[in-house]
């Protein structure tokens, strides 16, 4: 963060500095990837509610990633009022059979026949969190004078990753939903023009019914996405 007024270098120490051994860092990179791996994304969300401090603390997590600059180009709007989130899955919905009805094209509607998804999202309304991620184009000092953010996408998209980690260690399930176009949503949740957004991401436990594609047990192995010199 910074003002049109300082803008000088300022270095100070380390202020977290993780000092563990060669051995510990094995046992700790395996026990955060036997974590991960046990997150799956669902489409079939209980009614229970959640905490906001939960959903809080999480979004604090996403607020500590690096960004461009440290300008920090991102808003996160949660949202859990009933009846914003039947707004969002109407107007998700009409571009979704916009979608399923040949806007996306053959090649990209058979892509996604393993996935078994649809025009109906119900999730949008069923799980008692949605957090829409919206990426800042640019910012504006208090006067209004806008000034230029940087490594926009590859910010948000750094941080969006911290804050779906963030979410499965506190013990929840998320669904990422991209409707195509999304301005609806900068429309529904108030946001100014210089915010883009980029997804929409339902929060929750999942339902004693719900299940996921097999498809979504296959991923590539270490030596197919992966290379070392």
């Amino acid at each position: 963060m910074f003002s049109r007024d300082t803008l000088s270098y300022d270095p100070i120490p380390l202020p977290d500095r993780c000092e563990i051994s060669d051995a510990d860092m094995q046992d700790a990179a395996v026990a955060f990837f036997e974590k991960m791996r046990r997150r799956h994304t669902v489409r079939d969300f209980s009614t229970r509610p959640v905490a906001r401090d939960v959903i809080e603390t999480c979004l604090r997590t996403a607020g500590t990633a690096p960004s461009g600059a440290n300008h920090q180009p991102w808003h996160f709007a949660a949202v859990s009022d009933p009846k914003l989130k039947l707004r969002i899955r109407e107007e998700a919905e009409e571009e979704e059979r916009r979608f399923y009805a040949g806007g996306a094209g053959d090649e990209w509607i058979k892509a996604l026949e393993p996935i078994g998804t649809n025009a109906v999202k119900e999730h949008l309304t069923v799980a008692p969190w949605l957090i829409v991620v919206f990426a800042q184009r640019w910012g504006q000092f208090e006067d209004g004078t806008r000034y230029k953010n940087y490594y926009v996408p590859e910010s948000v998209n750094i941080a969006t990753g911290f804050l779906l980690a963030a979410l499965h260690h506190a013990g929840l399930s998320t669904l990422t939903h991209t409707p195509n176009p999304m301005r609806f949503l900068t429309d529904a949740l108030g946001r100014p023009a210089s915010e883009k957004p980029t997804m929409i991401i339902a929060v929750g436990h999942p339902s004693e019914t719900a299940t996921v594609p097999s498809v979504a047990k296959l991923k590539k192995p270490l030596e197919e996405i992966s290379s070392f010199f």
